[in-house]
């Protein structure tokens, strides 16, 4: 039994991704559920948002081993194999494997392996080295027994985010109202049908090769990368924009997503608001976010202590509520049951 992996992808940046996460990740945790988050984007934006410098410069050092998923993984550019996961208690339920601006160093051996594992012989070091990500991420969950693995990627269609996709059961895609996230989506969608068709071809061609009886308990990922929907942010992230300008984009959403994403006929008459396909509507929470930042706290974790108080006290309680749905909303999808 495997822990069901959610990446949240897209190939344009500036869309609220790394905080998204980061909300949802506490979230879940707070419903109960056993999280862990990995930070799978070489910038490790979401490394920093868990942990302070001071902590990331002692997990950077080069005599840790096994703190970084950059560290499990690269004794495979070698001759050695990847090594299990230290990971970074956080909080009750939730845990981090954290990111390192390292892991763009891998990058060239997963290119790689890619074409090496069509080969007819010699599988298993290429295979081993493109699910890498998937059998650290799944040894974690093991470790502390996660119902759920949360993963944040860099926006690009590279090898590493080649192979996290490969690890990834579901997608969920954020978007900002504007050209360059609905070109993003255009863009996304036929990609993670091409690395899902090619995924399916180095399966097949695995089982059917010498090394798979030889290596009966090394097991692969199904590279499902099944679009559970999309997020959309909030009119207001960006106040230099008018209001019909951001309606423009985000109503043409639920089109591009259906066409691009799912090979569905485009929607007629769905405004996004009102799209099935949306899973929620991300606000901008104004000032509420780099007060959280500056106390290394969820927004609907601030008090009146941090100076959550009058509208800002409002708004911690609306964070709530919408992050809450939001988790139960993604669970249903996932198949996961959250007790209310």
């Amino acid at each position: 039994m495997t822990t069901p992996i959610l990446t949240f992808f897209n190939n344009k940046g500036g869309v609220g991704k790394t905080s998204l996460i980061y909300h949802l990740a506490w979230m879940f945790a707070k419903l109960r559920q056993r999280v862990v988050v990995a930070d799978l984007d070489p910038q490790s934006n979401l490394t920093a948002a868990f942990l302070d410098e001071n902590r990331i410069e002692e997990i950077w050092e080069p005599t840790q081993q096994q703190a970084t998923i950059f560290q499990c993984v690269k004794p495979l550019t070698g001759v050695g194999d990847l090594k299990p996961p230290e990971l970074q208690h956080i909080a009750q339920n939730l845990f981090l494997l954290p990111g390192d601006v390292a892991l763009s160093s891998f990058e060239d051996t997963l290119s790689g392996e890619w074409p090496n594992s069509l080969s007819e012989v010699n599988l298993y070091r290429p295979m081993r080295i493109l699910t890498s990500f998937w059998q650290v991420m799944q040894l974690a969950a093991k470790k502390v027994q996660a119902t759920v693995i949360l993963v944040d990627v860099g926006p690009n269609l590279g090898a590493i985010n080649r192979s996290v996709l490969l690890a990834t059961d579901y997608v969920a895609i954020p978007l900002g109202a504007d050209l360059f996230s609905l070109q993003g989506l255009k863009n996304l969608g036929p990609t993670l049908r091409h690395w899902k068709s090619q995924w399916q071809k180095r399966l097949e061609n695995w089982n059917d090769s010498q090394d798979s009886p030889q290596n009966p308990d090394f097991r692969l990922p199904a590279g499902k990368m099944q679009p559970i929907g999309y997020l959309c942010q909030q009119h207001g992230v960006r106040l230099d924009r008018p209001v019909k300008a951001y309606d423009k984009w985000v109503q043409r959403i639920p089109t591009v997503y259906r066409k691009e994403v799912l090979e569905e006929l485009p929607a007629q008459g769905i405004r996004q608001e009102d799209d099935p396909y949306c899973l929620a509507t991300i606000k901008h929470y104004r000032s509420l976010i780099p007060m959280g930042q500056e106390h290394r706290k969820p927004i609907f974790y601030l008090t009146s202590a941090d100076g959550a108080i009058g509208s800002h006290a409002n708004a911690v309680q609306d964070a709530r509520s919408d992050f809450k749905k939001l988790a139960i909303k993604i669970a249903s999808q996932m198949g996961i049951q959250i007790s209310q």
